[in-house]
């Protein structure tokens, strides 16, 4: 049974982590369903949030792995129901006069912004959920699609009662 699992994965902000990181999961022939880097507060240190998915011995053996890489600080794994996940998409798409009403109130529907606009363009922004941004997708493919660009997952686990100030 295929189970999709998120690893936040803290490491030193250094060149060619992401190379080695990556290779680990090519070398295994473990899938990236996405992966998205970033700084975190800490310059010296940046995070990577790998969503990966496969059955259970599989994903045991990505954690393991993860934390056995000398540049990892430290691997945190949850699942879909234990974290907030957000993804970027900013997309462009064609309009017409008989179309851009519709887009619009999509776009109002979903709570994406219109953040560019020409005269048949329009540049559609939406921060949410991996389910959402697929739902908008589904939703624009009549309306003429012309490029999307999407980061990948960000996570972070619930916030918890018991957590330290």
């Amino acid at each position: 049974m295929k189970i999709k699992r998120i690893y936040s994965v803290t490491v030193e902000n250094r060149s060619g982590v992401l190379s080695k990181v990556s290779g680990l999961f090519a070398r295994r022939c473990f899938n990236i369903d996405s992966l998205a880097v970033g700084e975190t507060d800490d310059k010296m240190v940046s995070n990577m949030t790998i969503v990966s998915s496969g059955d259970e011995r599989t994903l045991e053996q990505i954690e393991k792995q993860l934390n056995k890489k000398l540049d990892v600080i430290k691997v945190k794994t949850f699942t879909e129901q234990e974290c907030i996940s957000r993804e970027l998409m900013l997309m462009k798409v064609k309009y017409n006069k008989g179309n851009r009403q519709e887009i619009m109130e999509m776009c109002e529907l979903m709570n994406a912004s219109i953040v560019d606009m020409s005269l048949h363009h329009m540049m559609i922004q939406i921060c949410d959920t991996p389910e959402k941004i697929q739902l908008m997708i589904r939703m624009f493919k009549s309306i003429s699609i012309v490029e999307c660009a999407r980061t990948g997952t960000l996570a972070l686990q619930k916030c918890l009662e018991s957590e330290g100030n």
